[in-house]
């Protein structure tokens, strides 16, 4: 299955996509860009954690212990 890998980068590398809002910089590699199409991601925090949350419209299936998922 697919998931979600966050990584600190210097450059924007060849084929990225630049995406910034609220003064926020984000770079998607090439060959994620069709899977994140209409992907919204958001910073929670609670009681139990800090975390990002993606909401992806184009998920068909999610694994049991939610860490990857099928398009």
């Amino acid at each position: 299955g697919l998931s979600y890998v966050l990584e600190y980068i210097k450059s924007k590398g060849e084929y990225d996509e630049e995406v910034v809002q609220d003064r926020i910089r984000i770079f998607i590699e090439k060959k994620a860009q069709l899977t994140l199409t209409g992907t919204e991601m958001d910073y929670v925090e609670d009681k139990l954690s800090s975390e990002f949350v993606f909401s992806n419209p184009n998920i068909k299936r999610i694994s049991g212990c939610g860490e990857s998922f099928n398009m």
